[in-house]
């Protein structure tokens, strides 16, 4: 793991702000965001795994996918499904995405008994490196706070780690 850890901090009550520096060129860290390929090898907290991905990249277009806990040692976890489902609302590459994220069911109906999220995710040019900046707007300040008693902070913490380990294969490539 790389020196650059992640910073989190909220503004408004209601907004998760989270930051990280890649030490991988802008395009690269964009395309990992962008296709499926890429985003079922690091997409999710460590010992889970993505074994649906389908990704429509363009505004108005879906991205539906599906989270399994694969490692046994997660207890009631292991065998467990979460599908999320994400609507591009505003794509501008390499610099920007804004979805709204949902949880879903298999067939893509979205949850509404939990929290939906608008995540703005920028990519900040650092001259071969990559500023990661995930702004995630929520309803209120206790929609936020469900999704952060579920444990969402030390998912993305791991979710940023596999990308980190992603894009360092990348580059090897």
């Amino acid at each position: 793991m790389s020196n650059d850890a992640m910073v989190s901090r909220v503004e408004n009550d209601n907004v998760l702000v989270l930051e990280r520096i890649f030490d991988a060129p802008r395009e690269l860290v964009f395309r990992m965001f962008k296709e499926a390929e890429h985003l079922k090898h690091w997409w999710g907290p460590r010992g889970w795994e993505i074994p649906v991905c389908n990704v429509d990249f363009r505004p108005g277009g879906v991205w539906h996918y599906c989270m399994k806990c694969v490692d046994p040692n997660q207890g009631d976890f292991f065998g467990m499904e979460s599908w999320g489902k994400a609507v591009y609302k505003e794509i501008s590459e390499p610099d920007k995405i804004v979805y709204m994220d949902y949880f879903s069911d298999a067939e893509g109906n979205s949850n509404d008994s939990l929290p939906s999220t608008e995540v703005t995710v920028e990519f900040v040019d650092l001259g071969g490196k990559t500023k990661l900046i995930n702004r995630g707007e929520y309803v209120s300040a206790e929609a936020l706070k469900t999704v952060m008693d579920m444990g969402m902070l030390e998912g993305i913490t791991q979710t940023w780690d596999r990308l980190e380990e992603r894009l360092n294969e990348a580059k090897q490539a």
